[in-house]
């Protein structure tokens, strides 16, 4: 540049083998990925450390384990679209379990209600990730589930500033997006419905003796709440489970596939943008 001096950011350093492999050995059990997603993923988890600051909340110690692990999560759903998806925060705060948020709400006849809610994640628009470490640490994962992707799915639905089960697309690729989406909830709710009428009149539907009715649904019977939690959870299920997801909603998952593109992964991609 005439005139003056141009100064490229520096790298950031790798990630080193011995602090790498025990995050990817532990993924590598739900989730499947070729050898340039792998190292793809490492690259975009170098980076999401350099950029992203972390707090321990309730006296919780963030180790370099505890970011990694989180950070290799985290990348999961920008493989391809890259860390720019993540540019509307800075910071993720850990919780060593899960944390209580006060809820607010006004029901149809204008009264208030009031409650503290235990919640393993939550993604605020335009600020922080927060996260249960007891629920966020891979190596204790139990089922089908992963929070820090249902977490970091929901920021890519926040990019426009709506919680709705839709990120910005272009117009044509909206439109359909927002049919499959609406099609796939429905029917989903439509098999809550279904499982919750099967459940006997003794069995209390909140407690774990109805797991058992809920187990042959094919996603977390939260995905019914709204199209944006329905988009958070299949998220988690494109990577954990992807087969499954496309055997029940093949058109919905066809524009998953389309969002994360992991078929498209190039190694030369920057990893910011």
């Amino acid at each position: 540049m005439a005139g003056g001096w141009f100064r490229r950011r520096r790298d950031p350093d790798p990630i080193a083998d011995a602090d790498w492999q025990p995050a990817a050995a532990t993924l590598a059990a739900s989730i499947s990925l070729t050898p340039a997603q792998w190292r793809r993923l490492r690259a975009l988890a170098t980076r999401f450390l350099a950029e992203k600051t972390f707090s321990g909340a309730q006296g919780f110690t963030v180790t370099d384990e505890v970011r990694i692990a989180i950070a290799a999560q985290a990348c999961l759903p920008v493989l391809s679209l890259g860390l720019g998806a993540y540019r509307d925060f800075l910071e993720i705060v850990v919780y060593p379990a899960q944390f209580r948020v006060p809820r607010r709400e006004v029901d149809e006849a204008g009264v208030v209600h009031e409650s503290l809610e235990w919640l393993a994640g939550e993604a605020h628009d335009g600020g922080p990730v927060v996260l249960s470490w007891a629920d966020a640490d891979p190596a204790a994962a139990q089922g089908p589930f992963n929070v820090v992707i249902h977490e970091f799915v929901h920021k890519l639905d926040l990019l426009d500033g709506e919680a709705d089960g839709i990120p910005p697309l272009p117009p044509g690729r909206r439109t359909a997006w927002t049919r499959a989406l609406h099609e796939a909830h429905a029917d989903f709710c439509a098999m809550l419905d279904t499982v919750e009428r099967e459940i006997p009149r003794d069995i209390d539907p909140e407690s774990e003796a109805a797991d058992p009715w809920y187990a042959q649904l094919p996603l977390d019977p939260y995905a019914a709440t709204d199209p944006a939690e329905f988009f958070a959870v299949s998220g988690e299920m494109f990577f954990l489970d992807p087969e499954g997801l496309r055997a029940n909603w093949p058109d919905w998952f066809a524009q998953l596939a389309g969002l994360f593109r992991l078929d498209a992964i190039d190694e030369s991609a920057p990893t910011e943008e």
